[in-house]
């Protein structure tokens, strides 16, 4: 339950702009997590979420990470990527049934500028980037983060 509704915060803060705790518990009891505040901001603090200011507002981020540096949480999900390849803007990234999702959360974290979103689906996330060279890019570095 923890893992799930942590990724689902990263979801959501990546997603929409969330200023306050408050805010993110209500995101949260919509998405049918039933969190109290100490909960939220246990998370927050597991998370290391930062908070910066976007446009006049502050609002809720997670950290960006090193190549070395991973949460336990991706570090868990790096062994689940079987194959990793881009076309054009594109990166397809393969893992193994039932994890695409999870690993596509992580990758959401490394909130890298020239990724533009990703979607997956059970075994395959699609990556979209800003260019075929921004691709090429992403696609060293995820290679790199799963020694593939």
């Amino acid at each position: 339950m923890k893992s799930s509704r942590q990724e689902k915060i990263l979801e959501i803060i990546s997603n929409r702009n969330i200023e306050t705790q408050e805010e993110l518990i209500d995101a949260l009891r919509e998405e049918g997590f039933a969190v109290t505040q100490a909960t939220a901001s246990r998370d927050i603090r597991q998370l290391k979420l930062l908070k910066v200011m976007v446009e006049g507002v502050y609002k809720y981020v997670a950290p960006k990470k090193e190549l070395n540096e991973f949460s336990e949480y991706n570090s868990a999900l790096v062994s689940s990527i079987k194959e990793i390849r881009y076309a054009l803007n594109n990166v397809v990234v393969k893992t193994v049934p039932g994890l695409a999702q999870a690993v596509a959360a992580g990758i959401d974290t490394l909130q890298e500028v020239d990724i533009l979103g990703c979607v997956a689906g059970d075994d395959t996330i699609i990556v979209v980037t800003s260019s075929e060279d921004a691709s090429i890019k992403i696609c060293q570095r995820l290679s790199k983060i799963a020694e593939k």
